[in-house]
């Protein structure tokens, strides 16, 4: 399961219609990708990390450890989300990029 469903994501919009179910898909898609990607997180880690039910085979991270970064994420693709979505003609990345990199320091990886 996704860490954000199409409906929490309209109840964080307080959409509630069906009329821009395809729109709140395709940025929810494009928040989650943003996320991932601002947090540097490697292909298996993301995949853990994203799923809300996946579980670490490999012992490197606790439960709790997965909850922690599966919350911050969360904040973070619904800040986006809300973001991509009041502003989508005229939004500033840059602006949402560094914001999204303060709110997802503490599970961001490092460059090697």
């Amino acid at each position: 399961m996704a860490l954000i469903t199409l409906e929490e994501a309209k109840i964080y919009l307080r959409l509630d219609s069906s009329d821009e179910d395809d729109l709140i898909s395709m940025l929810l898609v494009s928040a989650q990708q943003l996320c991932a990607d601002v947090a540097r997180l490697a292909d298996d880690k993301r995949e853990l990390v994203m799923t809300e039910d996946a579980a670490d085979d490999t012992g490197t991270y606790t439960m709790e450890e997965l909850s922690a970064m599966r919350e911050t994420l969360r904040v973070a693709i619904l800040y986006a989300l809300g973001y991509l979505y009041e502003h989508r003609e005229e939004a500033d990345h840059h602006d949402l990029t560094l914001t999204l990199r303060s709110l997802l320091f503490v599970i961001r990886e490092g460059v090697l």
